[in-house]
């Protein structure tokens, strides 16, 4: 897997804030050595969140983001602010970066406190050093009123970059749980059986990104994959020498795979894997308690990460309503999120059914969770729900089971 073709979802997100015009482009620009941001004196420059794809070793692959400038104006300017901000729940490393020229402002330190708020790791820039002269007392101040690491830097000159690349290295948070796929539920030798649907909404010539990561996790522990259709399970089964150690299957198929699947084979599917990796399963599994909880007029919402190719009978747009409908019998209605920016309205709803989070990092599945839970509004996936409405969601959750509180 390429620099460039390394999904975002398992980069370290950087993210770079600021007012306008105290140099964040031209820091990204240094940053990843390539003239990749637009540069320009005029203020404003930036509009959108911008995803910039580096490397920065030993890390390994990166995205930075720039983002629009805290101090935007007029209408337009506030929604940009807001898409800035929006991007905070989804930021490992946090960098503000403040103009030598005219110095820490309110702004910056709004700022500061939604990085604390967030629990993000941060450090201050003091950018474009090279127009003025900084005494240690100044440096020693900044450091005592942002809290963080200050760093002199002059974007144009390359000054700096270098120390922060390495405090980068050195705030960016433990990772260990976001490599953990299914590495702690096998062994060398074991087999796995993986099934993947090939339907139309299968990309062509390729299976979805949680597929193969899975398959690669398998790989990489020496396990010994298998891969078959829901539709030659059985004989899949049947051929084998030995039993598997565990039959994961994409969560549509999740009915006629259990029941093609013995009951002494453990049996999840990848959206419950990667709702552990990605997120909080109890979380998770508690939310799908309160589906018989829903009453009639309650509102439920359906979050996806991405934004994709709406089909006639999408997961998120069509199965999954209709299934929750079916099960619950109540009348409810359904509002659909997609993309980026989370709801920010969570406290209308009684329940949300999210999506795998696959084109999602943790931190940014994490926070959605916790938003849903500082409202007391009950939030699951994809994968959970539907085992869940499928009447086995305690096959499904059984290899996880001691992870799980109030069972």
């Amino acid at each position: 897997m390429s620099l460039n073709t390394t999904p975002n979802a398992v980069r370290t997100h950087i993210g770079i804030f600021g007012k306008r015009n105290s140099g964040k482009s031209s820091l990204i620009n240094a940053i990843s050595n390539q003239e990749i941001a637009i540069v320009s004196d005029v203020k404003g420059t930036t509009t959108d969140p911008v995803f910039r794809p580096i490397e920065i070793l030993p890390i390994g692959p990166c995205v930075l983001i720039d983002t629009a400038g805290i101090d935007d104006i007029g209408d337009l300017g506030k929604l940009r602010i807001e898409k800035s901000l929006d991007i905070l729940d989804k930021t490992d490393v946090a960098i503000l970066v403040v103009d030598a020229n005219t110095g820490i402002s309110d702004e910056d330190f709004e700022l500061i406190n939604k990085f604390k708020q967030k629990k993000t790791p941060y450090l201050t820039v003091l950018n474009k050093i090279d127009a003025i002269n900084i005494s240690k007392e100044i440096l020693n101040q900044l450091k005592k009123s942002t809290g963080a690491n200050v760093i002199f830097s002059s974007a144009k000159n390359n000054i700096g970059i270098e120390e922060i690349k390495q405090e980068i290295i050195r705030l960016k948070p433990d990772d260990s749980q976001d490599q953990i796929l299914i590495s702690d539920l096998i062994e060398e030798n074991d087999l796995v059986v993986l099934v993947t649907p090939i339907d139309k909404s299968a990309p062509k010539g390729r299976l979805i990104l949680p597929q193969q990561q899975v398959l690669r996790d398998c790989l990489d522990h020496l396990a010994i994959p298998v891969v078959t259709t829901e539709i030659t399970l059985k004989e899949t089964l049947a051929s084998l020498s030995r039993k598997p150690k565990l039959v994961i299957t994409d969560s549509q198929a999740f009915k006629k795979v259990s029941e093609d699947t013995p009951s002494d084979i453990p049996l999840t599917s990848f959206s419950i894997i990667f709702a552990r990796q990605k997120g909080n399963l109890n979380s998770l599994y508690q939310g799908a308690k309160a589906i018989d909880s829903l009453k009639d007029g309650d509102k439920v919402l359906i979050a996806e990460g991405c934004t994709h190719h709406l089909q006639s009978d999408d997961i998120g747009r069509y199965k999954i309503p209709k299934l929750l409908l079916e099960r619950t019998k109540k009348d409810i209605s359904f509002d659909f999120n997609s993309g980026v920016t989370f709801s920010k309205d969570i406290e209308q709803y009684s329940l949300i059914i999210h999506c795998g989070a696959c084109m999602m990092n943790r931190k940014a599945m994490l926070s959605r969770i916790e938003q849903a839970e500082s409202f007391g509004v009950p939030i699951v996936n994809y994968g959970v729900f539907l085992a869940y409405a499928n009447g086995i969601l305690d096959r499904a959750i059984t290899p996880f089971k001691g992870e799980l509180e109030n069972e």
